[in-house]
């Protein structure tokens, strides 16, 4: 029996995101297999040496280590490329190894980096402690005052780095603005959009030169594994991005890219359940007593409401908040909460509490948080799958405990 020719592969720009994320970037074994293979394997064998060789040297097509690339890896660096409308992607074995990686990437000793000073603490240490370690200058500015970004750039400028929406205030910044900015300094743009998924915000698309994430989030979805990608032109990738990676090592699992695979082929239903509940929260706290002010891009009096509206197709999956009495206020609602869990991840199935002044932004000052607008009663809720009723029933447990 001879064996039929294989299928034509559909282009992935041809077909509609939810397609995209079950589909795009799926590399089949000799097996035919349905779901994507596993391979587990550190290295790879060659008929000859001169195809080892070939390799090596990049004249031939495949793979030689692990630690360059897998099967595995390959097919979730193609689906993220796939889903976020990027050139390439690389996969990095978390979050913050993809922010760390891109910001090396494209600085050197006595460049200078403009960043929002609004960010997740490890984010903020990479730009503010761990850049100038190496001499590479570094500026925190308001992310949401287009003047400051402008007065902040010297002539070694090289590169903007920014969340939005940001970690935990949920700020919106104009990233079509910014990115602005960065060209005409010559400057590249980088956007960490893990708060926004690749389905609600598109980065590249508004300016943005490489996009970062922490696959641990929301592309899991699960809270089973850890994970990162970097998205950018292939130009950007192949001059500052893929040797960077091969030669240091920070690289994903074969098993955690086969994981995250499987987490992205439900992205978008749990995302839009999980934006629908966050929704419905966000009004509620809205209306509770003990609530001092509520923080949610899909509400008409969030601070930048027309920026988010323009620039993002939806509100998001999480909801920060204030409650009276601070730290203490913070912890009693927390700890009286049954459904909701105290946990510093987010973009889970299941909804998640934390208090950032004591977890994700202990280190800093009480000055340096409350200039990023965190204060002792501010709390950060991610939500999950859960249906809203029960969560506005646990979050009045919390509310009845102030």
């Amino acid at each position: 029996m001879t064996s039929a020719p294989p299928r034509p592969i559909l282009d992935p720009n041809t077909l509609k995101p939810e397609t995209r994320l079950v589909h795009a970037g799926i590399l089949r074994s000799q097996f035919g297999e349905n779901a994507e293979g596993l391979f587990l394997t550190q290295g790879y064998v060659y008929d000859e040496a001169e195809t080892a060789e070939a390799r090596f040297s990049g004249k031939e097509p495949g793979f030689v280590y692990s630690r360059y690339s897998n099967p595995t890896v390959a097919m979730f660096e193609a689906r993220m490329a796939a889903l976020e409308g990027a050139e390439a992607c690389r996969a990095t074995a978390s979050g913050m190894a993809a922010v760390t990686s891109a910001m090396l990437c494209l600085v050197r000793a006595g460049d200078h980096v403009v960043a929002g000073r609004a960010l997740f603490g490890s984010c903020r240490y990479v730009i503010e402690d761990l850049l100038p370690r190496f001499g590479v200058a570094s500026t925190l500015v308001d992310g949401t005052d287009l003047k400051a970004w402008e007065n902040a750039i010297r002539p070694n400028t090289r590169a903007f780095f920014l969340e939005s929406p940001t970690n935990p205030t949920l700020e919106i910044l104009d990233i079509p603005a910014i990115a602005k900015l960065a060209r005409k300094a010559k400057a590249r743009l980088v956007v960490d959009n893990v708060f926004a998924t690749p389905l609600l915000q598109s980065p590249l698309k508004l300016g943005a030169d490489v996009v970062v994430y922490s696959a641990t989030k929301h592309i899991d979805g699960q809270g089973r594994v850890l994970g990162g990608a970097i998205l950018a032109s292939q130009a950007l990738i192949a001059e500052h991005i893929h040797n960077f990676l091969r030669q240091t090592g920070p690289c994903l699992s074969p098993f955690n890219a086969w994981v995250l695979l499987k987490g992205i082929e439900t992205l978008q239903l749990r995302v839009e359940r999980m934006q629908a509940g966050a929704r419905k929260i966000a009004d509620f706290l809205a209306k509770q007593k003990g609530v001092t002010k509520v923080l949610y891009p899909g509400r008409a009096d969030h601070p930048q409401a027309k920026l988010a509206k323009r620039q993002m197709k939806g509100g998001g999956t999480l909801v920060s908040f204030e409650v009276a009495g601070g730290k203490k206020g913070a912890f009693r609602f927390s700890n009286a909460l049954r459904l909701i869990r105290i946990s510093n991840n987010l973009g889970d199935a299941k909804s998640l509490i934390t208090h950032p002044a004591t977890t994700t932004h202990q280190r800093f000052s009480r000055e340096a948080r409350a200039e990023m607008g965190i204060g002792d009663g501010l709390l950060r809720l991610s939500v999950g799958l859960e249906h809203p009723d029960d969560l506005r029933d646990d979050l009045a447990r919390g509310l009845k405990a102030l």
